[in-house]
């Protein structure tokens, strides 16, 4: 994948997600298309699971089932990633995120490919408003990720498809578990006795297939919202803006800089970010009449550039296009055989990274308990936590990102004032600032309904440090990855006989593998052991004394506690919605 620099633009017209308009401006790959056995033999095939959407949320779901070794079925209309070019798209990704796709084995290009930055300043005029430094902030200075990385979302998704080729290829070829099938519309829906039938549309004919489960990942415009009868909460905004792709001979700083009221844009904000290949995204916000078609020519996008950065830019523009965008969310993520994820179960506005980042964790959350359930290890009742789960967090982003939008386009004459009072307090003192709101950055969601997660847990463990028995480095994912499916209980210090009698009691009844977790001078009593010489293991799992912790193969906290007897196993049993 690459991208050249044009100065062509495509006829405005609206696709998908948040309105980008179909650009021009990135080369990317295709994929081909492969006559499937329903449609070489005149069957209908039966899958277990058959995912609809091959966008960053599809493919993350497809990629952690296929890492597990489940077998599953994806579909997509395209034959390629991104959308047609449309972009850079989503930019923003954010430390869970980069911990899921480390533990899928992508990371590593990401970020060699992306931009990691910390830094953020806003701008009301030519006054700093607001300014923060992610690296100082003690909720993220755990993970062995980085707060964000800025990277074209088409590479991201270039990489899973990379990633499930190389998990296929470790099995026979009628044994790979992710089937990907390019050119394969979903035409048709019906769903009876807990089976879906789909009708699928290929450029060599149609064909049907039956599924246990079917996951839903197309996007806003999706025709399983109609076809299962979903209910949603949806609002469209009237704020207009148009994006800049552009590459310069000389680079502003690798911040990520704001403004409320850009003097060079008519007193409308402006967002400035760095992605990979040097490619800088400038998001203007127009005039809520603003003609797309206008403010996308090419002679409008170069004004706005000159009167932002002086007289003697060059540059390279990439790609530009205008967008719009809604706040949609569903009241609820599955309806029978299917479930709802990414821009399919919400769309928010693009303040704070809040989109793709929670499809990412919608897709981890489903897949390890997807896994768990087909493979006996769990009940069907613990596919109903996602629901419980990652509903909470649609709903929890989109009333931040709708904040957001409010602030930056007041739709009242008492937001118009509160801004303003705002603005005004930011810039002569430092309790102001925090009423500045041009985007609350995304960080895991917390579960704090969820009937599979204990109270005051249901938190992300950052991927921390810690030392293997042996004093190599390891994190949290290796450990994770070495669990397999089964949860892992970290029993924290030094244990009575009874304690451990139980643990291993435990272990050999349930789904769970236990590691001692040692600090300095403590003794090893377990076989598997590790050590947390810095303490991080502890305070990433809120974990004082003698105390144990529940983490979930998606590294989220399912409980903690002290007491061996019955609280563990109670807990243990909701984790597994056994109880």
């Amino acid at each position: 994948m690459s991208t050249q620099p044009r100065s062509t633009f495509a006829e405005v017209a609206y696709t998908n997600g948040y309105e980008f308009t179909e650009g021009s401006g990135y080369t990317l790959p295709e994929y081909p298309f492969v006559i499937p056995p329903e449609l070489a033999h005149g069957t209908i095939g039966r899958h277990e699971i058959v995912i609809v959407g091959g966008g960053i949320t599809g493919l993350t779901l497809a990629c952690g089932l296929a890492a597990r070794g489940v077998r599953a079925v994806l579909l997509d209309e395209d034959n390629t990633v991104g959308v047609k070019g449309a972009s850079s798209r989503g930019i923003c990704y954010t430390q869970k995120s980069l911990e899921i796709f480390q533990r899928l084995g992508i990371y590593e290009r990401i970020a060699a490919k992306g931009i990691e930055w910390s830094v953020g300043r806003t701008f009301a005029g030519h006054d700093e408003v607001f300014s923060f430094d992610l690296k100082a902030q003690g909720n993220f200075n755990l993970s062995q990720q980085p707060a964000f990385i800025n990277i074209q979302q088409f590479y991201i998704e270039g990489y899973l498809v990379e990633r499930i080729a190389e998990l296929n290829a470790q099995h026979s070829a009628h044994k790979a578990p992710l089937e990907m099938r390019w050119q394969s519309r979903v035409t048709g829906f019906e769903q009876r006795d807990g089976v879906a039938r789909l009708q699928v549309s290929t450029p060599q004919g149609e064909y049907a297939l039956d599924a246990t489960y079917v996951i839903d990942a197309t996007g806003t415009h999706t025709p399983f919202h109609t076809w299962c009868g979903v209910t949603m909460d949806s609002k469209r905004g009237d704020d207009r803006w148009c994006i800049a792709d552009v590459r310069f001979r000389n680079t502003p700083p690798t911040e990520r800089h704001t403004w409320i009221e850009a003097p060079f844009n008519e007193d409308r904000a402006v967002w400035q970010h760095l992605m990979g290949d040097e490619v800088w995204r400038i998001d203007y916000q127009m005039a809520p009449n603003a003609d797309p078609e206008f403010v996308s020519r090419e002679d409008q996008v170069r004004e706005r550039l000159r009167r932002q950065f002086g007289d003697e830019v060059d540059c390279d523009i990439v790609w530009v296009g205008p967008y719009a965008y809604r706040s949609q969310c569903l009241h609820q993520l599955r309806r029978g055989s299917v479930f709802f994820m990414g821009d399919t179960a919400k769309v928010v506005s693009p303040f704070g990274a809040r989109g793709g980042n929670t499809g990412i964790s919608d897709a981890d959350n489903l897949a390890w308990k997807l896994a768990a359930v087909l493979r006996g290890r769990a009940p069907d009742q613990l596919l109903g936590s996602y629901e419980h789960e990652r509903l909470q967090a649609a709903q929890d982003n989109v009333l931040v990102t709708n904040r957001t939008a409010r602030f930056l386009r007041p739709a009242t004459p008492q937001e118009r004032l509160f801004r303003r009072a705002a603005i005004s307090l930011a810039k002569r003192h430092a309790f102001g600032r925090l009423m500045i709101n041009t985007g609350r950055m995304a960080v895991a969601n917390t579960y704090t309904r969820s009937p599979a997660c204990a109270p005051g847990a249901g938190t992300s463990v950052q991927n921390v440090v810690f030392q293997w028995a042996d004093g190599s480095r390891g994190c949290l994912n290796d450990l994770l990855t070495w669990a397999g499916e089964d949860l892992v209980l970290l029993v924290f210090g030094p244990q009575s006989a009874t304690a451990l009698g139980r643990i291993r009691q435990l272990t050999a009844q349930t789904p769970l593998k236990a590691v001692q977790v040692l600090s300095p001078g403590e003794r090893a009593q377990c076989l598997e052991h590790l050590r947390d010489p810095e303490g991080r293991l502890r305070v990433a799992c809120q974990a004082t004394g003698q105390a144990w912790a529940l983490v979930r193969p998606d590294s989220y906290l399912a409980a903690t506690g002290a007491d061996w007897a019955s609280t563990l196993v109670h807990r243990l049993s909701r984790a597994l919605a056994l109880a």
